[in-house]
């Protein structure tokens, strides 16, 4: 008697310490499953991309990419990563009227991170909805910070562990997305990643693997010194202590599930996109 292969899910992640925490319990065999997962590890950029394409049945996407692949994937409420008062931000070597930086090219980690979404709301806020004026370069987003220290860029929008090393590095903030979105919300966090799986694989395959990403999640939270541990691999050189907060910020309670206020934050976020026409509008339906 022939036995059914078990489905393959192909998972992408972007190779960074907050991800791979989330990800310890299925990369250590803490979640019970029939499912196979393989490990996709690749930036978030090459992630947006890829699910452009479907590539992956299951994959860690920006918001901003999300409203370009809702017809393919269905969003999961587990996964999901939010600055609360914090997240991207501009900096520079030095201090910057907006006056100046309205004249300056900025490093930017990608056209479809959230990131870049959130900078062009931003701009739009700031300089009367105008955004012919914005320009920006695409640079690896780990390359921004010694770009500026080099001058090749004024200023950069950087992403990651970046926020927690900047100072370190020689810059100074000149923006803050998560300060400005918590105050033009009300308080709301605000949206960057989130965690998808492909609809065509039906409804069956959306329930599980969003039970194993929920039990995932739970069981690095649940053992944080040896997910932790786990995550140190990926962390780029940050110390023990740098790391633990930035896997603190971006992996928490609302990760477990972002709740309705994160709902409603990804919500807004798309519509103010698509209202700009920055982002095609679409429905936001969140699997269980």
């Amino acid at each position: 008697m022939e036995t059914t292969a078990p489905l393959k899910i192909r998972l992408g992640h972007s190779p960074d310490s907050d991800d791979a925490f989330m990800f310890w319990g299925l990369a250590r065999g803490a979640v019970e499953t029939q499912y196979e997962f393989e490990h996709i590890l690749r930036d978030i950029q090459t992630l947006n991309e890829w699910a452009m394409e479907g590539r992956l049945e299951s994959t860690a996407v920006s918001v901003h990419a999300f409203a370009h692949v809702a017809d393919k994937y269905a969003l999961l409420r587990h996964g999901g990563s939010f600055g609360d008062g914090y997240g991207p931000m501009i900096v520079s070597k030095t201090p910057l009227t907006l006056d100046e930086l309205r004249a300056t090219t900025i490093a930017i980690p990608g056209i479809l991170t959230s990131a870049y979404l959130e900078l062009q709301l931003w701009w739009k806020d700031q300089f009367g909805g105008d955004l012919s004026e914005l320009k920006t370069e695409v640079v690896p987003f780990d390359e921004i910070i010694p770009a500026i220290q080099q001058d090749k860029f004024v200023a950069g929008l950087i992403i990651h562990e970046g926020q927690l090393t900047y100072e370190k590095d020689g810059m100074v903030e000149i923006a803050n997305m998560g300060k400005w979105w918590k105050e033009k919300t009300g308080g709301l966090p605000l949206p960057l990643g989130v965690n998808v799986v492909r609809k065509d694989l039906g409804p069956e395959a959306v329930i599980e693997v969003s039970r194993c990403m929920r039990e995932s999640i739970e069981a690095g939270l649940n053992h944080r010194a040896q997910a932790l541990d786990y995550a140190l691999q990926f962390a780029r050189d940050m110390d023990v202590e740098t790391s633990d907060t930035f896997v603190g910020m971006y992996v928490n309670e609302r990760t477990r599930d972002m709740g309705e206020d994160g709902v409603k934050a990804i919500k807004l976020l798309l519509q103010l996109g698509a209202e700009a026409g920055l982002v095609p509008a679409v429905e936001v339906e969140v699997a269980d």
